[in-house]
């Protein structure tokens, strides 16, 4: 006997499936002498308390090649994430740390204790070469614990001391507290921000990213940056067949009239646990529409659930995907939005600190 899994209360996901790395994997069966209910042992429970730990990293800047990613460093303070997003592709990292992509992946939270200190040290190397670092690649800068712990704010104070150039993706208004920070880059051409916004409808967003910033609370964040000369794009991710495409005009109108200047988006992505994870939400929130959802999905992805080719993962491929990339072009030439993703920034203007040790010890850099 199944039953469908609970819904717990604040959280996307549904349930806790083992990462694929775990040797050992346990499966609760329903051995039909109790009832379905909060005890049954594969519920989730109503709450779940949030853990964070520190993670002791040995460098702190992460190089990518990938060719449509648009950025070849990122900083990522933290693993997990609160937002709690169902579709967020960074769910499987989890699994590298033997935790559940599903609701491990939002409650057992690492944050980068030293990340300013390691940060300062990769910079004062003679041989870093100065390229836009980007944060948020993975998890959210801005997710709710970094209100109390303030490692991305860490983390700007050293790329603002010594001009690095610096972008940001993020759904959390919190951002709002380091407007201080990312003005004074923007002045000299080394910040912007990119606020990810997959939809306007309140409900949908609240089943789809439960603990992240609402979307007026977003729009509202992109005029406090444009107002303050901050350069901000919105980031249409994910566009979800079915539930989200309808709203990509309106979407980008939105952010328009808030100030966003440049504009991009995402198809949904589904690699590893998310197909699971994804398939388990729709089939609590939207039983009636789960299978139209999967069924586009498929037409999207070449007959799969998931497409990992750089040419087609991040917009499709077929005819709705090419129909989807014309809508986008149409609006964003109509509301004069630049259509890249992360236009570029200065580097000519980094200063390379000393490297920790000579500064303590008084030294001069013998860099030449």
């Amino acid at each position: 006997m199944t039953h469908p899994p609970p819904v717990c209360r604040g959280r996307g996901a549904l349930s806790r499936p083992p990462g694929r790395f775990e040797r050992r994997v346990t499966e609760a069966l329903d051995d039909g002498w109790a009832a379905p209910g909060p005890d049954a042992a594969d519920s989730v429970p109503d709450s779940i308390t949030t853990s964070v730990l520190p993670e002791h990293a040995r460098s702190i800047i992460t190089r990518n090649d990938s060719p449509d990613v648009g950025f070849e460093q990122s900083i990522n303070p933290y693993r997990g994430c609160e937002h709690g997003c169902i579709y967020c592709y960074a769910r499987p990292s989890h699994a590298y740390v033997d935790l559940s992509p599903g609701i491990d992946f939002e409650t057992r939270l690492f944050y980068k204790a030293d990340a300013a200190q390691l940060l300062e040290r990769e910079l004062a190397n003679r041989h870093y070469v100065c390229k836009p670092i980007m944060l948020g690649a993975n998890t959210d800068p801005y997710q709710p614990i970094e209100k109390k712990l303030r490692v991305t704010r860490s983390v700007l104070e050293v790329l603002a001391r010594t001009r690095h150039p610096v972008m940001i993706v993020t759904k959390g208004a919190l951002l709002e507290r380091d407007l201080d920070l990312l003005a004074d880059l923007a002045r000299d051409g080394l910040a912007r921000v990119t606020l990810s916004l997959p939809t306007l409808d309140p409900a949908l967003k609240r089943l789809l990213e439960p603990r992240a910033a609402s979307a007026a609370m977003r729009l509202r964040l992109m005029q406090r940056l444009a107002a303050a000369g901050v350069p901000v794009g919105v980031l249409v991710a994910p566009v979800i067949p079915v539930l989200t495409d309808h709203e990509v005009e309106r979407v980008l109108e939105a952010s328009a009239a808030a100030g966003a200047s440049s504009a991009a988006y995402v198809l949904l992505r589904l690699p590893y646990e998310v197909n699971t994870l994804f398939r388990e939400w729709l089939e609590a929130h939207f039983p009636e529409t789960a299978a139209h959802v999967m069924a586009r999905v498929a037409q999207l992805r070449g007959g799969r659930d998931n497409d990992s080719d750089f040419r087609t993962r991040m917009s499709g491929q077929g005819a709705f995907a090419s129909l989807l990339r014309q809508r986008f072009e149409v609006a964003c030439r109509r509301l004069q939005l630049e259509a890249r993703r992360w236009p570029g920034l200065d580097t000519t203007q980094f200063r390379r600190p000393a490297a920790p040790d000579a500064a303590a010890a008084g030294q001069l850099s013998l860099d030449f």
